[in-house]
């Protein structure tokens, strides 16, 4: 079974790029990917890991930019590093959706090769 996928990393801090990244998608690797333990938000085809403690982190402007405009409604704001990746077949992981791709590179500004 694969555990490595092409995922869109939306770093909290605004210096950091935004970018694609070839993760493991193990529980442990996921946790470093985001600095604690995980909670997630769900569409159609793709999911994202956020910090489950994000209030301790910096604001993430741009995945909630992202994400309301794939369409999805947030009551909060998003805080910490943000790992999108998209729903396999049996529910396991794949690569992020490239409309989602296609709609970060749009919105910030920045072609991303995958």
């Amino acid at each position: 079974m694969n555990t490595t996928y092409n995922a869109l990393i939306v770093p909290a801090h605004p210096t950091q790029p935004v970018r694609i990244e070839t993760v493991d998608t193990d529980m442990a690797a996921l946790q470093r990917l985001v600095a604690g333990n995980i909670e997630s938000i769900t569409s159609s085809d793709w999911h994202v890991y956020l910090n489950d403690e994000g209030y301790r982190l910096a604001q993430n402007d741009r995945a909630e930019v992202l994400i309301r405009e794939a369409g999805v409604h947030l009551d909060d704001t998003l805080n910490g590093t943000a790992v999108f990746l998209g729903h396999g077949s049996r529910g396991d992981e794949s690569d992020a959706p490239r409309h989602l791709i296609r709609l970060a590179e749009q919105l910030f500004d920045s072609p991303l090769a995958a």
